[in-house]
């Protein structure tokens, strides 16, 4: 409905306005529905979507699709699943810092730490700060007492409530109080008394009859309490201990904003915490579920800039993949640099023996945690730039293999430094350097050691599948096996440090590669395990053939990622593996990889050279008892010329017209004629002294065989050479003599 309201001008106005100017409209009570959208068309700021009926006839063909979210009510599918959600979802009862042993030591270690600290800092400041302060507010303390006792005699907290009542003009009140008052004071008063009596009574009888010792502790008790009740309340008596340990406290908002500047989260998508944020031994440890699209691999490749956001060194910073997912990541954020500090002393100083088939201990990971070393089956290369501590790191594995009696070692030494000198006293083979000295050319001796070890290797294959099954089940070397001396296979070590001297001689480089490379990929299955070090593992120096045959590799500080991923092999890098980050500082630390599954930081324990000959005295003690020093170690190496001439000498100890002939024969003929040289051999038994000439034979391509003798009209079956064999590898041998 509408009205209209009709204006009257003023008399004043001008003729012509008295026309209708506005219109008064009645406002709807409710809101009138919008117009229907024609069939077909949306309105504005809607959409619609026309999708097939099943019930028109022109949808031939369609049907309903099985759901794609399972239905809620299914939950749990199976008991594993229920159990292992309410696995997930219990508390624990005891922390981690209580349960496992690595956080017990950490803790045990911080509150040692922290409270020796805090006791040395109060006994520093007890004679020269605290006993004057104690001295200067004990009076102020003994009257402070005394006229606390007195208002509480003459009970002057009720002195406010009588002048009250004085100024209320209540007479009433005021005589109510007053006689209140008289009879505390008078209690009080006797109670005082009495006190006083026993104190004095009490004083007089520990001056009297009390020892001079506490009788100075009750007076510096009394001293001292008077000198706290005396301290201002603004400064107290004792200073807080100014402990310089600095912990970082970290926070999620610490962590979301490291996350935020690497550039590892979006504006729609921030990290999560599928775990609380905790103290896990020296630092702290998170574990984060990185946004979807995003892997541990960005997260490692963001290393650096995590920890600028962390405000942390990038040492302080570790990363670990979780196994359960790619996008999650745990972190462990040290409380200081782990890595520069110092691992401390091997643990082999202690030790009496080592059993070289088990774990032994090499060093510690960044958390202080133990890191076992084993060199069973395996061949390791070890690189660095130099003063880095890559000698120390290797012989710390070969005094492992000393203190073992029934290790055989062989060790050479291509830069000639002291650092191996001392395991003369247990090495079976040792060199020193590439110029000959004293008559013993080094190169030839190392030549002439990988021949033997190579035919011993071949040997070893052989004879281990010539054993009875109750002694070796498996075809393989067993414990058992390698202690029996009759059967004379003990586990090798053969160490080459600064193998790349030799890899470059002029003339024997070629060789002594080939015999490595053999021994490193063949030689570890039957026992014999080979350890090189170099500083220039460049493919010139030390070549890929080489390199590749090692399955441990063992990595400190080097000059690029790319020596690194050298080192510790292609690929390397991307896993996150990288050792040129390793500071100068971090001496005897390196990253290890393929001795374990896992690949990670090892700081290795240290043994200077006197700890090393302590060890070595020990272990060359060790194997005397034992009866297992041999070769150069007990003077029994043979002559510089022995190896290349033994063919010659067995042809002098031939028959004539033998054309076999047992190996135990030619071996106590061989004494006979030379006993200098094979006099040892012919104290072992029947069979070891034909497999010691077998071993002999072996580099120069004779082999032996079964030769069937009849004795006493018995068939024997013994090892024997031809006489054909020997006189071709001589002949052979004079052809190549002519051509050079």
């Amino acid at each position: 409905m509408t009205e209209t309201t009709t204006f009257t001008p003023p008399p004043d106005q001008p003729d012509g306005t008295e026309a209708q100017t506005a219109a008064v409209l009645t406002f709807p009570l409710k809101k009138t529905p919008e117009s229907a959208a024609p069939p077909g068309e949306a309105k504005p700021g809607e959409w619609k979507a026309e999708l097939p009926d099943t019930d028109d006839p022109e949808a031939e063909g369609l049907a309903e699709g099985a759901p794609v979210d399972p239905p809620r009510e299914v939950y749990p599918p199976s008991v594993a699943e229920w159990m292992e959600a309410r696995d997930k979802a219990r508390v624990q009862v005891l922390p981690d810092w209580v349960k496992l042993p690595d956080q017990r030591k950490a803790v045990r270690k911080w509150a040692i730490r922290h409270y020796s600290a805090v006791m040395g800092y109060h006994a520093v400041r007890l004679p020269c700060i605290y006993t004057p302060k104690v001295l200067y507010y004990s009076p102020r303390g003994a009257w402070r007492w005394s006229a606390a006792i007195g208002r509480w005699v003459f009970d002057a907290e009720g002195k406010s409530l009588r002048l009250a009542a004085v100024a209320a003009e209540d007479a009433a009140e005021y005589l109510k109080l007053s006689r209140q008052r008289n009879d505390r004071v008078r209690l009080r008063g006797v109670v005082a008394a009495i006190a006083s009596m026993v104190v004095l009574a009490a004083t007089l009888t520990l001056y009297v009859m009390a020892p001079s010792w506490l009788l100075l502790l009750a007076v510096a008790a009394l001293t001292t309490s008077l000198g706290v009740v005396g301290a201002p309340a603004d400064r107290p008596l004792i200073d807080m201990a100014k402990v310089t340990f600095r912990k970082r406290k970290l926070s999620s908002d610490i962590v979301i904003r490291a996350h935020e500047v690497a550039g590892l989260t979006s504006k729609d998508q921030s990290i999560a915490f599928p775990r609380p944020i905790g103290r896990d031994g020296d630092g702290w440890r998170v574990i984060v579920d990185l946004p979807y699209g995003k892997s541990f691999k960005d997260a490692l490749n963001a290393h650096t800039k995590v920890a600028s956001g962390m405000d942390i060194a990038a040492t302080q910073l570790f990363l670990d993949k979780d196994e359960s997912s790619e996008r999650r990541v745990s972190y462990w954020i040290a409380d200081r640099d782990p890595l520069a500090v110092p691992s401390g002393k091997s643990p082999l100083l202690g030790a009496t023996r080592v059993d070289f088939w088990k774990p032994f201990p090499w060093g510690v990971d960044e958390r202080g945690n133990p890191v076992m070393a084993t060199m069973l089956w395996l061949s390791l290369l070890v690189g660095a730039v130099p003063r880095q501590g890559k000698t120390f790191s290797a012989r710390t594995i070969a005094l492992a293999a000393a203190l073992d009696p029934y290790v055989r070692l062989y060790v050479f030494d291509g830069k000639a430094s002291p650092d191996w000198r001392k395991f003369a006293l247990v090495a079976h083979r040792i060199g020193f350097g590439i110029v000959p000295k004293n008559g013993i050319d080094p190169v030839g001796h190392l030549l002439t050691s990988l021949r033997e070890l190579k035919a011993d290797v071949e040997d070893r294959y052989h004879r281990l599948s010539e054993l009875p099954l109750h002694i070796c089940p498996e075809g393989k070397l067993t414990p058992e096996i390698s202690r029996d001396k009759k059967l004379n296979m003990p586990l090798i070590l053969f160490v080459v440090d600064e193998v790349q001297e030799y890899l470059q001689h002029p003339e024997h480089g070629k060789e002594i590669l080939a015999l490595l490379v053999y021994l490193a990929r063949v030689a570890p299955a039957v026992g014999v395990s080979v350890m090189t070090s170099t500083q220039k593992p460049d493919d010139k120096a030390c070549p890929s053939e080489l390199r590749d045959q090692h399955q441990a590799r063992f990595a400190l500080r080097v000059g690029a990622y790319q020596v690194s991923d050298t080192i510790l092999g292609a690929g390397s890098y991307s896993e996150g593996l990288d050792a040129s980050k390793l500071l100068k500082s971090h001496k005897g630390v390196g990253l290890l990889k393929g001795m374990s599954d896992d690949a990670g930081i090892v700081r290795t324990y240290l043994a200077d050279g006197r700890d090393a000959e302590r060890i070595l005295t020990r272990a060359a003690t060790l194997r005397e008892a034992e009866g297992t020093l041999s070769g150069d170690a007990v003077g029994e190496a043979p002559a510089p010329e022995a190896s290349a001439t033994i063919m010659d000498d067995v042809a002098a100890v031939l028959g004539k017209g033998e054309t076999k002939v047992w190996s135990e024969t030619i071996v106590d003929r061989l004494a006979a004629l030379r006993p200098e040289a094979y006099g040892p051999w012919a104290d072992l038994e029947p069979k070891p002294k034909a497999e010691a000439l077998t071993a002999a034979l072996k580099p120069f391509g004779i082999t032996t065989g079964q030769i069937s003798r009849r004795i006493d009209g018995e068939q024997v079956n013994k090892r024997g050479i031809k006489r054909d064999d020997v006189a071709a590898a001589i002949t052979e041998r004079n052809k190549k003599r002519e051509a050079e």
